[in-house]
């Protein structure tokens, strides 16, 4: 066990991304099962359906797992912290927007808090706030990114050497060689996103899971640049021409709309790729298989481990 994993009660030093609007039970009961921690992102989702997310998930193990924030995003954030409190989650993750007034309440009631940062000047900010735990993440990663565009490579050893708590990296990582690499670089464990779509307890749409299996390393894309609203998702015909739209300047309101959660669903529940698009990090294009979330993790560790001893062993001449 390493700081991270004592501060949060898990078994390995693996955390689940937000996930926000498409988070489920499933998934986040079987990541958790699985000895990392589940997450579910509460999005812009209402309470009453944030509510029965976590109750299922409750249902489905007794295991830690964390409710994502995302602070500036959700309409329902008193609603939300309110939830954590209510139904004893012993872990939030704090996103998009300052935490400092959330954090005292929350370790009030005895909940763990991590923050989700960009930037070494993010990360001071939390740790001085009291947070428990830094997450770092990178240009790599899917979904709504920072403007700043920092890689997970460069960031997570800045974080380290700015802060005395556990850093978590996140973007970049799928596989045991990108949780040794970012465990090299001094983080005390990674989050994923991403990856964790592809696996058979995840219940989204198989257009979903088969656009990441058909990846490559360039099936990605970043929209939303052009009125600051830096998204990574999948190329597909509904990405595509969100970055028509940019390039005929689309007003920002308008690409607000045309990026919300409604056509998140769209495209990751429903699988309709021309109407709604499917977010995506660069590790895309190692995804080659299906397996359980048990499966995954474990074979992540086996080969974060051989990796270090192999390294070991290694002489440099």
């Amino acid at each position: 066990m390493n700081n991270l994993t004592e501060i949060l009660n898990i078994d390995v030093p693996i955390l689940q991304g937000g996930m926000g609007n498409i988070s489920n039970a499933p998934l986040t009961a079987a990541v958790s099962e699985a000895g990392a921690l589940g997450t579910i992102g509460v999005g812009t989702m209402d309470a009453d359906e944030v509510e029965s997310i976590i109750i299922e998930t409750k249902n489905l193990t007794t295991k830690p797992f964390a409710l994502n924030i995302p602070i500036a995003i959700t309409p329902h954030l008193q609603e939300m912290v309110r939830l954590v409190v209510k139904h004893g989650v012993p872990v939030v993750s704090l996103s998009a927007g300052n935490p400092t007034p959330l954090i005292p309440y929350f370790h009030e009631h005895g909940v763990k808090v991590i923050c989700v940062v960009a930037s070494k000047k993010q990360a001071v900010k939390a740790e001085q706030a009291g947070a428990d735990i830094i997450v770092g993440e990178g240009y790599e990663a899917a979904g709504i990114n920072s403007n700043l565009e920092t890689t997970t490579l460069a960031l997570i050893p800045q974080l380290v050497d700015a802060v005395s708590i556990p850093v978590a990296a996140a973007g970049g990582i799928g596989d045991g060689r990108g949780l040794a690499s970012m465990l090299a670089l001094g983080a005390s464990g990674v989050q994923m996103g991403t990856r964790l779509i592809a696996t058979k307890e995840a219940p989204f749409h198989e257009n979903y899971k088969t656009a990441l299996l058909d990846a490559k390393d360039d099936s990605t894309v970043i929209v939303g640049r052009s009125v600051g609203k830096v998204r990574r998702v999948m190329k597909a015909p509904y990405s595509a021409e969100l970055l028509q739209k940019e390039k005929e300047g689309v007003p920002a309101e308008e690409f607000g709309r045309l990026t919300s959660e409604d056509f998140h669903r769209i495209g990751a529940l429903e699988g309709k790729l021309d109407r709604g698009f499917i977010n995506g990090g660069q590790i895309s294009g190692l995804v080659s298989d299906i397996p359980t979330v048990k499966e995954l993790i474990e074979k992540m560790m086996r080969d974060a481990e051989g990796i270090f001893t192999r390294l070991v062993n290694h002489k440099v001449k």
